[in-house]
């Protein structure tokens, strides 16, 4: 990486052009950090109008799980960096097009691989780096999911080799629920049907996700920089609330960061990684990692001096970032409740005045209801604090069928 990074001018021939390859609120957020910077962004989803193509200097729709389309489109496009957002990709393409060279992939075409599912980055985690995790087998059929239970054993969670934001996921207490939960990871599967990973429930007293950002030093070296660690809740696997920083015991809080290290080390490249870690008193277990913003990370956009989505843009760059914390601060997810396209919102207003509040409206053009459809932002004198206001924001935002 040089020292001296030259940014040009989009839509010219000195144009940085850096391809999105999943274009949902999170690599909204991404483009728009890019776009402050002067650089070319192209979106690309699987269904049209996706958030990030409602912002970006150009947008494509495909099926990125299919290797010739996508390499179509990015000869097509000829980008000089291409930016994972979300798993269901043709991982192996993007390692053919990055040993030939022709385009980056962040953070490495081999890490981006490697975490499309969860075997590569379970086996990569505890087996290669012998990090503590919770136990766990693979199952490719409900019979083969009996026995690995009759191993790791009751309660357990079972979850899609390959999902996002918690689809798919269900706890388990007993024989009877089994068959119920392989039938729910096969629906909520991004590509792969038949393959489940069963872990073991770790009793914790709180997970957190540990940002971690890999960017380039003052000596030209990568260095990396921790985010202060973010608590969150989640429902059947889903996040539905955040909040920065969370209070630990500082040995735990090495520890997270030394586990996160080893992690990230190992993935190598540019660019922000979530690291999901559950805690239990001054204990750590490594749960997964993400090398991308993560959703829990969206509450960055209040609490820190640079958000999540400045800090990828940033490192992916070669430029400096800062991880500062400037208040402590929290985010609550605003659900659709409705199954319908081109949905509205009242009682914006009234969010707005909750005090040091802040909304962020997607943009998806159809709504689920239970799909995420925005978040509430807010700061406080602290997290309790800061909690209240954004699932006090988030309540009064009501989605409502168009006129």
């Amino acid at each position: 990486m040089s020292s001296r990074i030259t940014i040009g001018t989009p839509l010219s021939p000195s144009a940085i052009k850096v391809m999105l390859l999943g274009s949902g609120e999170l690599g909204k957020e991404v483009i728009i950090a890019l776009q402050r910077l002067g650089v070319e962004t192209i979106a690309v989803d699987r269904y049209p109008d996706a958030p990030g193509h409602q912002v970006a200097h150009r947008a494509h729709v495909i099926n990125m799980a299919d290797g010739v389309a996508l390499r179509a489109l990015i000869e097509q496009e000829r980008p000089h960096i291409i930016v994972p957002e979300i798993e269901a990709i043709a991982t192996a393409m993007l390692v053919e097009i990055e040993r030939e060279g022709l385009a980056r992939v962040i953070p490495t075409a081999r890490a981006a691989q490697l975490t499309m599912h969860r075997e590569g980055i379970r086996r990569l985690a505890a087996e290669t780096l012998g990090l503590p995790t919770s136990p766990y087998k693979f199952a490719d059929s409900l019979e083969e999911l009996r026995a690995a239970i009759d191993v790791v054993g009751y309660p357990c969670v079972i979850k899609p080799v390959m999902s996002s934001s918690g689809k798919g996921q269900s706890k388990v207490d007993n024989a009877d629920e089994v068959e119920a939960a392989w039938n729910y990871a096969a629906s909520g599967s991004r590509v792969n049907q038949g393959r489940v990973i069963v872990e073991g429930f770790v009793a914790f007293d709180y997970e957190i996700t540990q940002l971690t950002v890999r960017a380039v030093g003052n000596n030209g070296e990568i260095e990396t920089h921790f985010c202060e660690p973010i608590g969150h809740v989640q429902v059947h696997g889903d996040y539905v609330e955040s909040w920065q920083p969370q209070a630990m015991p500082p040995l735990a809080l090495q520890r997270s960061r030394d586990i996160a290290k080893k992690v990230t080390d190992d993935l190598g490249g540019l660019g922000i990684f979530g690291v999901e870690l559950f805690i239990k008193g001054d204990e750590v277990w490594f749960s997964e990692v993400s090398p991308r913003p993560h959703d829990t990370g969206m509450v960055t956009m209040c609490s820190q001096v640079q958000s999540e989505f400045e800090l990828h843009a940033r490192a992916i760059l070669g430029l400096p970032v800062n991880t500062t914390l400037r208040a402590p601060g929290a985010s609550a997810v605003i659900y659709g409740q409705l199954e319908a396209q081109g949905i509205a919102f009242t009682g914006v207003d009234e969010a707005l005045r909750v005090p040091q509040s802040d909304l962020r409206l997607f943009g998806k053009p159809e709504s689920f209801k239970k799909r995420r459809m925005g978040v509430a932002l807010a700061n406080g004198k602290d997290t309790d604090e800061a909690r209240e206001r954004a699932k006090l924001a988030a309540s009064k935002v009501v989605p409502i069928k168009r006129r």
